[in-house]
């Protein structure tokens, strides 16, 4: 069979006679309405299947339209400089119409979208909002970087931080005469003014409040002023001794040699022989001391009114006072007030007529100013108030709340003193008993893991060593194998029936009772633990 040539393809494609000419491209031109469109060449049937279409012709009723139409915009549309939406503001209109990006004024497609002029101006209306709580949130924000505290709209008082307010909460350790974050922050402040004051006294250099604040202000990284100063004096007022001096030597520019200054001196105790005591790291450790048991006596006496203030109040010996009571918050107690600081003697100058005028009393004669001071005291017993009215009646005593409403007043007197106890019993518990609490708590716990590793064992006895690292490694929280011990030697003492210790040469073994009862044996320490913690 013979094989098809390409060439028959193309002549079964396009029969005729002869091949079509090629076509020319077209020139497009842009019509004018002056000048009539020129026609179209003609269209040889065998170069497309389209049907030509008649070039339209010109006519005095239809003149030809213009190649670039002008817009004719509705009745309520008319030409307006207003804007679109900024392109960052888009996406926060909700009611505004998207407009083409970049175009300032009305389009086509702003016709075509079909938005009127309200449409407009409520999107403008927005958009100058959204500008003026950008430009209100950049100030907000200018304001928090230059440091100043955030201002509660409500009270209108500056809030502390959370670390500041629950300080005392997290503090590690056992719960014991916690100092707020504050007083903290004080007692490190005269640590830090105690060192640098030291090290200018030692050198018999003379200690400004300008040296000892940068000095503070680097080692703390926090701001001292006067007012922390003050506060300390007032702490520990046989610290420092204040006084304004001026002709100290200074090394800045902006003080002069004859301005009045600030000078600190600590006190100290001058021994006998000596000409010129050292301010030593003894004497350092001992003031340190002094003013930390000061501030402690502060909130003490915090304490002690909180204490008054209760239903029923409570009286607790200072001696065995271990910690605070659990409803008095310590981070609110209020701060301490600074004491008053010697100020630079004022020169006086008359500056107004009132000053002149009281310049000018003193050249009066003392007839003239004898009868003045009697014409005011007679002017201030007139105007004296009457004799005092009868005292105003005593409060009523304070309702129970709702709650409460139909439950016997002897019966809320019992359980108000019973929990008064309980809570005289816990601020006044000793350390040693707070971690013997801690273990009777564990106990019970720790039996049932003690049980369990001896059943899998399956041995009458195992080392201490080898039961407290089981336990170490099957208890719930991290302890030591040292602090098991003292659980497993805690649990023999109360149980000795169930668990038993036998010291064979060098090694102690333990042997549990792996027969008894669990459920009493966990029993019986729960009921120990509540017994203990009741006392």
């Amino acid at each position: 069979m013979a094989q098809p040539r390409l060439t028959d393809f193309f002549a079964r494609r396009r029969p005729g006679p002869r091949a079509a000419p090629p076509r020319a491209k077209p020139a497009w031109r842009t019509p004018s309405p002056a000048k009539p469109a020129p026609p179209t060449p003609a269209r040889t049937p065998g170069g497309s299947r389209k049907r030509a279409r008649p070039p339209a012709e010109p006519t005095r009723d239809h003149p030809a339209p213009p190649a670039r139409r002008r817009l004719r915009l509705p009745g309520v549309l008319t030409r307006s400089p207003l804007r679109s939406c900024p392109p960052g503001l888009e996406p926060q209109c909700p009611g505004c119409p998207r407009l083409p990006r970049g175009g300032h004024s009305l389009s086509r497609s702003a016709v075509l979208l079909g938005i009127t002029l309200s449409e407009l101006k409520s999107c403008l209306q927005r958009a100058r909002e959204l500008g003026a709580r950008a430009q209100e949130l950049k100030a907000s924000a200018k304001r928090k970087d230059a440091g100043e505290p955030r201002v509660l709209e409500d009270q209108g008082q500056p809030k502390a931080p959370a670390y500041q307010r629950f300080h005392a909460l997290a503090q590690p350790g056992p719960p014991g005469l916690v100092l707020p974050y504050k007083y903290q922050v004080l007692a490190e402040m005269f640590r830090s003014m105690d060192t640098i004051v030291g090290m200018l006294y030692n050198r018999s250099e003379t200690a400004t409040f300008a040296k000892v604040k940068q000095g503070v202000q680097d080692m703390m990284r926090k701001r001292f002023e006067e007012r922390n100063v003050g506060q300390i004096r007032t702490v520990y007022p046989a610290s420092y001794r204040f006084r304004q001096e001026r002709d100290v030597p200074t090394f800045k520019d902006g003080v002069k040699r004859s301005d009045y200054q600030l000078t600190i001196e600590p006190l100290l105790d001058q021994e006998a022989g000596s000409t010129a005591p050292q301010l030593t790291a003894s004497h350092l450790l001992r003031r340190r001391q002094v003013f930390g048991q000061n501030l402690v006596e502060r909130v003490r006496e915090h304490h002690r009114a909180f204490l008054a203030s209760l239903s029923p109040p409570m009286v607790v010996p200072e001696d065995q006072l271990t910690r605070w009571h659990p409803h008095f918050n310590v981070d609110e107690v209020p701060d301490i007030e600074p004491a008053e600081l010697p100020q630079p003697p004022t020169t006086e100058k008359l500056a107004t007529a009132q000053e002149v005028l009281a310049r000018a009393r003193s050249l009066m004669s003392p007839r003239m100013e004898k009868a003045l001071s009697d014409l005011a005291l007679r002017t201030a017993k007139s105007g004296s108030p009457g004799s005092p009215g009868p005292a105003p009646p005593a409060a009523p005593p304070a309702a129970p709340p709702a709650a409460l409403k139909g439950v016997s007043q002897d019966l809320l007197e019992r359980v108000r003193r019973k929990q008064a106890q309980k809570q005289l019993a816990q601020m006044t518990r000793q350390p040693e008993q707070e971690r013997r609490l801690q273990r009777l708590e564990r106990l019970p716990e720790l039996a049932r893991v003690l049980r369990g590793i001896f059943v899998s064992e399956r041995k009458p006895a195992l080392t201490m060593e080898v039961a407290c690292a089981r336990m170490a490694g099957s208890y719930r929280a991290a302890l030591s194998p040292g602090e098991m011990e003292k659980h497993v030697q805690l649990l023999s003492e109360l149980l000795p029936d169930w668990l038993s210790l036998h010291r064979i040469r060098a090694d102690t073994y333990v042997k549990l009772d792996k027969a008894a009862d669990l459920a009493g044996v966990l029993a019986r320490l729960a009921h120990l633990a509540r017994a203990e913690a009741a006392l």
